[in-house]
């Protein structure tokens, strides 16, 4: 029990550390534009990038079923190490545009050996209570992602590339930190051979598609609206010239906060449910997507701000809850396997949404389009209802 209690903030120390690679290339998205001539619109395709590297990258983990069959944590340090050479390789002064979407991508690949393998050492140590410490996991997560901007606010008087070497040196301390202090986990079931199959098999399960179907409705808008924070922000500076946003903090705040909601959520289980959690998030994050265009025309500063805090935390305090039943529906052996797949096919998943929003902010109304992401929740929670309907008649 003291080894579990120990463990815990490792794993999530390391996460953070190393899922601050994720973003690295958004807090600093201005100095990118400005420094290689580059369009506005590479903020749909530089996330992008990443998002395509994370999805091959989950897709060959998974049908190579690696997180099973080797050691996790030893797995997780080797592409935390990769990933942040290929994130450094950013600040080269003779990069382009197709160099820096060739870096973000692979470094994004390797950040499928970060996120889903550290779900997947967290679940090879925690049997009970796997939802509460997913929710720290993820919070850690959120944290990771959003602090590239608060890292580009601390560092306003030095060169932007200091924010992207300072999220590679947190991500091999990451690594490190894993490597060293997290040995497989009491509860690891080691694959035995490459099974090819398993990744695909593992949808004939009812309560699995059905989860997994409800966290991809989930993906539909989370990274889409995490990608566009700084665009929201600014969009509603345009429609009020008066106010004057400090976006690398405000991004940071409206992304970070989710990581609280993340360990709210992981403890409001004990009194609802993981699903029942799960379910409200997701019609509350759902709401905010409707919602948005009022707070764009008519909300004052603050409210406007605390709509975009409250969105923050609905939108992200789900997923924990959604892996954790990903993991809960299938066998120990098949755990790492099962996560990896799930986060490749959602991630695809985001690629469609953000370059939706890209494709349309310069066609109609961008107060408006943020709707759009609804979509993903409505089909999610119809998922989800479909089930409880099944399960109720058998």
């Amino acid at each position: 029990m003291k080894q579990s209690k120990f463990i815990l903030p490792i794993i999530v120390i390391s996460q953070f550390c190393c899922t601050s690679l994720w973003f690295a290339g958004n807090g600093v998205m201005s100095d990118l534009i400005v420094n290689f001539n580059l369009e506005t619109s590479a903020l749909g395709h530089l996330t992008s990038a990443v998002q395509f590297g994370f999805i091959l990258g989950t897709l060959v983990f998974a049908i190579f079923t690696i997180a099973d069959r080797f050691s996790p944590s030893k797995v997780f340090f080797s592409c935390a190490l990769l990933g942040s050479l290929f994130n450094v390789g950013v600040i080269w002064d003779g990069n382009s545009l197709t160099s820096i979407l060739s870096l973000r991508f692979i470094t994004g690949f390797f950040l499928a050996g970060i996120y889903p393998v550290g779900m997947k050492i967290a679940t090879d140590y925690y049997e009970k209570g796997l939802g509460k410490s997913l929710s720290f996991l993820v919070g850690a997560l959120v944290i990771g992602t959003a602090f590239p901007h608060l890292a580009k606010e601390m560092t306003g008087t030095f060169a932007w590339k200091s924010v992207i070497i300072l999220t590679s040196s947190l991500a091999v301390i990451g690594g490190l930190l894993m490597l060293i202090m997290v040995p497989d986990g009491p509860y690891r079931k080691p694959a035995n051979k490459i099974d090819l199959s398993a990744c695909f098999d593992i949808f004939r399960n009812r309560k699995f598609r059905s989860t997994s179907f409800g966290y991809f409705g989930h993906m539909w808008e989370l990274y889409a609206f995490w990608a566009f924070i700084p665009v929201i922000l600014k969009t509603y500076t345009v429609q009020h010239p008066e106010v004057v946003f400090n976006i690398p903090l405000l991004s940071f705040l409206i992304i970070g906060i989710g990581g609280l909601a993340c360990v709210v959520g992981g403890y409001l289980v004990g009194i609802a449910g993981t699903k029942r959690v799960a379910i409200i998030s997701l019609i509350l994050s759902c709401a905010c997507c409707l919602l948005s265009p009022l707070f764009f025309m008519s909300a004052s500063e603050s409210l406007f701000i605390a709509f975009l805090l409250f969105w923050g935390m609905v939108v992200i305090a789900d997923s924990p809850l959604f892996s954790t039943l990903v993991a809960q529906n299938v066998s120990a052996e098949i755990k790492g396997t099962a996560l990896t797949i799930v986060n490749s096919i959602g991630f695809f998943i985001t690629i469609i949404s953000i370059q939706l929003l890209n494709f349309l902010q310069n066609l109609m109304n961008p107060t408006y389009i943020y709707t759009l992401l609804a979509i993903g929740p409505i089909l999610g929670l119809i998922a989800l209802y479909d089930n409880n309907n099944e399960l109720k008649q058998v």
